[in-house]
């Protein structure tokens, strides 16, 4: 069975994390939330509550066959933990999915794995991810190899399809 790390942490994006949570398992794969703390409760900007499975320095990477960035202000507390930022770069390594939707892209931004690939995000990060040497696209999907990244919450649908499609 293929296995997904969704990364949760304080003012996640509630539905950029559950959206495509709820579509990576009906996909038949496994998900594993995992967060700063093992067992930890975190709140999403909308008040919603996700439990971590894992905690984030317990993640061995090859046992993962993708992971799940979501956006709201969570990416900007990811982005500074060392092993998020190895867990990303081990997944490009390895060539296995990286899943980043709105402002999810500054953690692939800090890992340094964008230069030359193509990628979206919110506008608000068109600037970092182009700085980043990313080829920015204003499209609600954009795919590059491994890499699989989505704008903002209206882009949804077409992010979860493009996630079980590329595990399946």
């Amino acid at each position: 069975m293929k296995k997904v790390v969704a990364l949760v942490h304080e003012i996640f994006e509630d539905l950029e994390l559950m959206y495509p949570v709820i579509r990576i398992k009906e996909g038949g794969i496994q998900v594993v939330i995992a967060g700063e703390e093992k067992e930890a409760v975190y709140h999403g900007k909308h008040g919603y509550p996700c439990k971590s499975a894992e905690a984030f320095r317990d993640i061995n990477p090859s046992e993962f066959d993708g992971v799940l960035i979501p956006g709201g202000f969570a990416p900007d507390k990811f982005r500074r933990i060392p092993e998020v930022l190895h867990l990303v770069r081990e997944m490009d390594k390895q060539k296995k999915i990286i899943a980043f939707i709105c402002h999810g892209g500054w953690v692939p931004i800090s890992a340094r794995i964008l230069k030359g690939k193509k990628a979206t995000g919110t506008t608000a990060i068109k600037d970092d991810l182009e700085n980043a040497g990313a080829i920015w696209q204003d499209s609600p999907l954009v795919i590059d190899g491994h890499l699989i990244s989505s704008r903002t919450p209206e882009d949804l649908p077409v992010f979860g399809k493009a996630i079980v499609e590329a595990l399946s």
